[in-house]
């Protein structure tokens, strides 16, 4: 017997969700810069799973006994395209030379990006039900809160509690710190690669977290769980001092408000209010810096690489404008940083990567809204459009960092698509098992 939405629950086998779990906790407990040691392969503990992810839904797409769905949607059409697009570009970069370094930068990153379109994959299909595909969520914000509890360490105190986490059979790629500094702040990184990183990742679960803490109210639930999840995350997000992080909450909040209830409308932006105040308070000069992040971006030195970025991506463009010089290969230590993932993309995967990408943005954000379209449960709705709201934030970061060399970003956000194909799925399901006069 499965488990019953926001009641008792009974135990259930080993699925998909029990895979995208284990994913999900291994991409946001371990440190981001460990991995296997002794390995040709930069190989990370995540991108293990993924890829085991991906051989158990193969297997399972060739027998009916498993529960695995099956049939077209739109998440997993394009989870297809964005894979056969990275075939071609790897393909094209490899059929020449490519100096060793290159070789070995594509090599790695064409393995990461299939491990997390495996994880797509088996969660649009796999992730069989609402309460399988909220128990996926629920440990997402669980280990993205471990995530900003450790960065809010880093800068609270200086503790990097990552020095701790190292796992035996891992070790460290590189001499790398968690902890950077800005405008005399630190900038953590929590278990992540970077602080922008971080502070992308973080605010990606806040509408999560905000809405179990409103779903646990409505049900009379445990709240304050979620309630402090939500407010170590937001914490943890601004304390990225991140322009990717705060534009996308930002975003993110444009799309929940205006579709919550009006009581609860008035409450969230009154609620946003105090928190700056809070934070205002608790840190002094934070909430200062990060205005100063937006209104001295002309004369920020990061927006000066940024612009030259553009010009030597033209260059680059002209030379491969439909399949790129190959996913990685443009080494920011060798060519310089380009900041902006559809850029990179279209230098490195071409007009045709470029398209598959926004596709996949699109096609998630789809599955999402139609969901919410479809289903008459306040609480699937919600979901709905929660879910459309955590995609928008990696959709709109991706102009301002390079989302998919950050391994934690992309998985998570790889994730959530999935999540948002394996909801558009349950719903679909869930009306046609339903008797035809009740959907009259």
């Amino acid at each position: 017997m499965l488990p019953v939405r926001d009641g008792t629950r009974s135990p259930v086998r080993v699925d998909g969700a029990t895979l995208a779990c284990l994913f999900a906790l291994a991409m946001t407990l371990i440190p981001a810069r460990l991995i296997f040691a002794k390995l040709p392969l930069a190989l990370t503990p995540a991108m293990l799973v993924g890829l085991l992810m991906g051989v158990v839904w193969f297997c399972a797409q060739m027998v009916d006994t498993v529960g695995v769905a099956k049939g077209r949607s739109a998440v997993r059409t394009a989870f297809f395209l964005f894979a056969l697009s990275q075939v071609a570009t790897y393909g094209y970069a490899t059929y020449s030379y490519l100096p060793e370094d290159e070789l070995k930068a594509t090599d790695r990153t064409f393995i990461t990006l299939m491990a997390f379109v495996c994880v797509g994959l088996a969660v649009c299909d796999g992730v069989r039900g609402l309460v399988r595909i909220d128990r996926v969520l629920k440990v997402l914000v669980g280990g993205s809160t471990f995530m900003a509890v450790v960065g809010i360490l880093q800068f609270a105190l200086g503790f990097d509690l990552t020095k701790y986490l190292m796992l035996p059979g891992l070790q460290l790629a590189g001499d790398i710190s968690f902890v950077l500094e800005r405008s005399n702040f630190r900038r953590p990184a929590g278990t992540a690669e970077h602080p922008i990183e971080f502070g992308v990742v973080c605010a990606m679960a806040v509408p999560l977290a905000l809405h179990y803490a409103f779903r646990a109210k409505d049900y009379g639930g445990p709240q304050l769980r979620w309630w402090l999840s939500l407010g170590l995350l937001a914490v943890a997000a601004m304390q990225s001092l991140s322009r990717s992080a705060v534009l996308g909450l930002f975003v993110a909040g444009m799309v929940l408000i205006p579709h919550m209830r009006k009581g609860r409308r008035i409450r969230a932006v009154i609620a946003c209010a105090v928190f700056l105040v809070a934070l205002r308070g608790l840190v002094p000069g934070l909430v200062g810096t990060l205005v100063a992040l937006f209104t001295n971006i002309a004369i920020d030195p990061s927006t000066g690489s940024r612009t030259r970025a553009i010009d030597r991506a033209g260059e680059e463009i002209a030379h491969h404008l439909w399949l790129g010089r190959g996913m990685g290969t443009y080494l920011p230590t060798k060519y310089g940083y380009l900041d902006n993932q559809y850029l990179g993309t279209m230098v490195m995967a071409g007009l045709i990567g470029l398209a598959a990408l926004i596709f996949l943005f699109l096609a998630a954000g789809y599955a999402a809204m139609r969901a919410r379209l479809l289903s008459d449960d306040p609480q699937t709705r919600e979901l709905g459009i929660t879910l459309a709201a955590c995609l928008t934030i990696p959709a709109i970061s991706a102009a301002t960092f390079d989302l998919l060399a950050f391994s934690v970003a992309s998985g998570f956000a790889f994730l959530l698509m999935g999540c948002s194909g394996a909801l558009l799925r349950a719903v679909r399901d869930e009306r046609a098992t339903r008797p035809e006069e009740v959907l009259r």
